[in-house]
């Protein structure tokens, strides 16, 4: 009876084995897509809005804040550094996301 060699898999192969696998491809994405609730854009109170506004005027840039801003029918909130603040078209960077200043609905200083 002749030994035979242990058959040789490549490394690509070998690496399959330990690969994440997903029974159900594309469940995850669809349940975050299925929970999201869509709501309306809030209308600021005239106070509301004048306190933004002074809060605009704090703005730096390369300052740490968290603003909270209307996306595709959800409200967001992203913290990082001020990176651009363009007031000749109403625009807000925070490092390499352009925000509106119409979207904006709250400023929180770090």
């Amino acid at each position: 009876m002749g030994h035979k060699p242990p058959c040789r898999m490549s490394r690509q192969d070998r690496a399959k084995q330990f690969m994440p696998f997903a029974a159900l491809k594309g469940l995850p994405e669809a349940l975050a897509k299925k929970e999201r609730i869509n709501v309306h854009r809030i209308e600021l109170s005239e106070c509301m809005a004048e306190e933004l506004n002074r809060k605009f005027l704090l703005l730096e840039r390369g300052k740490m804040v968290t603003v909270t801003y209307y996306l595709q029918g959800e409200y967001v909130k992203m913290t990082g550094l001020v990176a651009m603040i363009d007031n000749n078209y109403r625009i807000l960077r925070i490092v390499d996301t352009r925000i509106h200043f119409d979207d904006v609905i709250d400023i929180e200083f770090e």
